[in-house]
């Protein structure tokens, strides 16, 4: 299909049905506001915030003890300014609204470990297990602001866990358990949890990889703790841990319980602590307020995602990675959530579509790593499943490439809205998106999100368009992060976010805007490259070199070489390839062919393996330090710090 002609565009009867015409013709009845599309509607909603927010306040149905009638104090402040300020409310009430605590039994969670545990926990499941968690931990003190731990894979337990803290008031936060204690360390022990949910072990690829002695050395290490809470799933090895208690002894007390007490609370209230990945210090601990998580959530999921009652939500994630919680907000939106845990190449690539297929998924949310790969393998489901009820394919943790969006449309399915997104952990959500009622151009990102005043700025400051620059966001929006823990005079937030440009949230992105008014991500700012000043992004390197069969994965550093940068390009190989000479031209070839000769790297290495985060995105500024002679500060943040030596003291790269 020709560039020139959009991959999809969403039938008229799609569009008439959707949330985001119904939110319109709300706003036009409530305000007078006139949206000839979606681009009108997104100038209203950063122009008139006051207005939008609370019409999608009231549009989604907010539960909360009062509103109040100011919207937005301080406007003009980034950070500072402070969104319904008179308000209380409580985000787990939110989530588990309307449900009966004893005769709903439409599926509130699916889960799937692998290809060998299979559950359905209705609502009425869902309610009465998160009652008497709640009622656990009240009886063992935890109280609003108290933090509450999961060391947990993403299973039902861990959605029951935060729902149960998050009606108290109390803070949660959570790691996946591939995470090294040291790692778990760096995150749990700096917010000083009263209490850890943590597994007894996991499946991965088909093995059963034991925990507890793991969860007994962090136990032993964080004298914060008064519980740790034992959840059997893969049935570790009997390991004494300090403060120990399986799930079943915790929760026996409380069997009986079936109603929940929720605390209504400020908007701004904490409700998680979130990680930045870690990889240049100790992460920094990003904490979320209740209001402006659920509401932020609440747009994307109902607004840009379609989502309605009684869809069926997945996406792959662990319980390390803010699509996790991004995913766990689907229940306010009257979702079922469809949860998976492990590998998803279990069946050559093919569970995750099995998935779909049998629990009837209409919202398929996974990483472009994924897509990459199972298009090198050429998996076709949309020849081997029946795709009928997915309605939007979502991706997001690197930029999705254009040859990706031809593969979901030829080999996955071709009536789905594939919705590439960004944002990142800093803001819990995304600031460009999907558009359920515009249409899909290959390699964009279809949208800037509603009420997300989103810019591009060149390096003077000033907005370009059609030219790669700075992601920036130059108005507040609700779901800026409260603050960092143990940052009381906000130094370390302000000089996360808005030290580049001054009262402006510039959020690390290099990023285009097309003449589509979509938008392309060239990957991290700090990750761009300056061969002879020349900024390039890594994405534009990947996406020529990933094409070549012979690469399964590349990674792309700036090496500092004779008073300028050199581009140095490492590539991983299919099994029993070798790098030649061959290959190396030819990798060069199409580089220089579909960008310019500024892109072709001056050195091109094989490794055996590329280093990546625990949510798999790969590490350019650990390569970059370790081929620089620098030290990687913080490798429990990565998944395989073991591929850090396939860069280390290359004698290629001393000449």
């Amino acid at each position: 299909m020709s560039d020139k002609t959009p991959l999809w565009k969403p039938s008229q009867l799609h569009i008439a049905a959707s949330n985001l015409t119904a939110f319109m013709r709300s706003a036009t009845r409530r305000w007078g506001a006139e949206f000839a599309d979606f681009d009108a509607l997104h100038r209203w909603s950063v122009t008139h915030p006051e207005q939008f927010w609370t019409t999608l306040w009231d549009f989604a149905g907010v539960v909360a003890g009062k509103r109040g009638e100011r919207v937005l104090v301080d406007a003009n402040r980034m950070p500072g300014a402070r969104w319904f300020p008179d308000a209380r409310l409580n985000f787990a009430e939110n989530l588990l609204r309307g449900y009966a605590t004893e005769h709903d039994t439409a599926d509130a969670l699916v889960f799937w470990g692998e290809d060998k545990v299979r559950r359905h926990i209705s609502h009425a499941e869902l309610h009465r297990a998160v009652a008497q968690t709640a009622a656990a931990l009240r009886a063992m003190g935890v109280k609003p602001g108290d933090r509450v731990a999961a060391y947990l894979p993403n299973l039902p337990a861990a959605i029951v866990a935060m729902l149960a803290t998050a009606s108290i008031g109390a803070i949660f936060s959570s790691a996946s358990p591939d995470f090294g204690v040291q790692g778990v360390l760096d995150r749990f022990g700096q917010i000083e949890p009263k209490v850890l949910f943590a597994c007894d072990g996991y499946f991965y690829n088909g093995k059963a990889i034991d925990c507890l002695g793991k969860v007994a050395e962090i136990a032993a290490r964080m004298p914060s703790l008064e519980r740790v809470v034992i959840v059997p799933y893969a049935g570790g090895s009997a390991v004494d841990v300090t403060r120990g208690m399986p799930l079943a002894d915790f929760l026996a007390p409380h069997a009986g319980e079936t109603e929940i007490r929720f605390e209504r609370l400020p908007f701004d209230h904490p409700l998680y602590i979130l990680y930045s990945s870690g990889t240049t210090g100790v992460p920094k601990c990003i904490v979320h307020g209740a209001g402006g998580t659920l509401l932020q959530h609440l747009k994307e999921h109902r607004l840009h995602g379609d989502i309605r009652p009684g869809d069926r939500l997945f996406y792959f994630t662990t319980c390390g990675w803010m699509m996790w919680n991004w995913l766990a907000s689907g229940l306010a939106s009257g979702a079922t959530l469809l949860l998976y845990d492990g590998s998803p190449f279990v069946g050559r690539g093919s569970i995750l579509f099995d998935y779909a297929e049998a629990e009837d998924m209409t919202h398929f949310g996974t990483s472009a790593k994924f897509i990459d790969a199972i298009a090198k393998i050429n998996l076709a489901p949309a020849k081997t499943h029946n795709l009928e009820k997915v309605r939007a394919l979502f991706s997001t943790g690197s930029p999705l490439v254009p040859e990706a969006f031809g593969y979901v449309y030829e080999k996955i399915k071709r009536d789905v809205q594939l919705a590439s997104i960004s944002g990142g952990t800093d803001i819990i959500s995304c600031f460009v998106l999907g558009n359920p009622i515009g249409p899909v151009w290959r390699g964009e990102i279809q949208c800037r999100g509603l009420g997300m005043a989103v810019e591009v700025f060149d390096e003077a400051g000033h907005p370009v368009r059609k030219t790669k620059g700075e992601l920036v966001c130059i108005k507040p929006f609700p779901s800026m992060p409260v603050g960092f823990w143990n940052d009381p005079d906000g130094k370390k937030y302000r000089a996360a976010y808005f030290e580049r440009f001054d009262n402006i949230w510039c959020h690390g992105d290099f990023m285009e805007e097309t003449a589509h008014g979509g938008y392309i991500i060239y990957g991290r700012s700090d990750a761009t490259l300056n061969p002879g000043g020349v900024r390039i992004g890594t994405a534009e390197i990947y996406r020529q070199v990933e094409k070549l069969d012979e690469v399964l994965e590349s990674l792309v550093i700036g090496q500092d070489w004779d008073n300028d940068v050199r581009v140095v390009l490492f590539v991983k190989l299919r099994e029993e390839l070798a790098l030649d000479d061959a290959l190396a031209k030819r990798i060069k070839e199409v580089i220089r062919q579909n960008t310019t000769p500024r892109h072709v790297p001056a050195k091109i290495l094989q490794v055996a393996d590329i280093p990546r985060t625990k949510s798999n995105k790969i590490v350019e500024l650990a390569v970059r330090n370790i081929v620089h002679g620098e030290p990687v500060k913080n490798v429990e943040a990565l998944a395989n710090p073991e591929a850090l030596e396939f860069f280390r003291n290359r004698r290629e790269l001393s000449c």
